[in-house]
């Protein structure tokens, strides 16, 4: 998202590290955010909209591998203050794929897609982040600091909210078995009447689980069909 640059001191947090809690420096007046026009949506009757009326979205930096751990604390805070008016939802976006095993059967993999980073459904109060908000998630174990521009918290646009909502799919609503292979992967075969053979990937069934390599069998380049566990990327 074009819209994610740090606030304060650019620090990096690496994947494999944790933090602790971050102390906010800030005077003793609300923190102003740059507003944005919501995103919300005409949704059809019983579904969330992207964006609550009168609230924005706004990214949260994280201590990496924290994630769900902040997600989790601040939701209790939010509920145990009853501030659920000034704080909407709490996402950690993550990419669900299905995969199969040996034996054909289909299990559902989870990935974070932002490492290091929370979205906060917040309302603004004249177009500042409440101050009992703002230091009740700065002061959260993990915490940093929240994206934006010239040390100003930034909404969302519509179009960010969209592909963080629309990525954050349920896992009942993935579809597409992903094998690890692509076009033009040079494999090995390491199982079945093929074993040691090389060859490179010339069409996938991920449906089916089976992928099509060329390989060169006694001198002739032949087309294998064979099922993906059966096979590595070549070194």
């Amino acid at each position: 998202m074009n819209t994610m640059t740090d606030t304060e001191n650019n620090i990096e947090t690496p994947a494999s590290e944790t933090t602790e809690a971050v102390t906010p420096e800030v005077s003793e007046e609300t923190v102003v955010a740059q507003p944005v026009e919501s995103a919300v949506e005409n949704e059809p009757d019983g579904e969330e909209p992207q964006t609550r009326a009168g609230m924005n979205w706004f990214v949260l930096r994280v201590a990496s591998n924290k994630e769900d751990y902040v997600k989790a604390a601040l939701d209790r805070k939010v509920e145990i203050e009853a501030m659920q008016h000034l704080v909407g939802r709490i996402m950690v976006p993550t990419e669900k794929t299905k995969t199969l095993s040996k034996t054909g059967k289909a299990k559902i993999t989870e990935t974070k897609l932002y490492p290091g980073y929370i979205f906060v459904e917040m309302k603004l109060e004249e177009q500042r982040i409440s101050q009992d908000i703002f230091f009740l998630i700065k002061e959260t174990t993990g915490v940093g600091d929240f994206v934006g521009t010239a040390g100003k918290p930034t909404p969302m646009s519509a179009d960010e909210v969209d592909k963080m909502l629309f990525d954050s799919q349920a896992p009942d609503e993935v579809t597409e078995v992903r094998l690890e292979f692509a076009v033009g992967d040079h494999v090995n075969i390491k199982e079945g009447p093929f074993l040691g053979y090389e060859g490179t990937v010339d069409e996938i069934f991920p449906d089916k689980g089976v992928v099509r390599v060329l390989a060169t069998v006694f001198g002739r380049q032949t087309q294998i069909e064979i099922e993906y566990w059966m096979i590595e990327k070549a070194e």
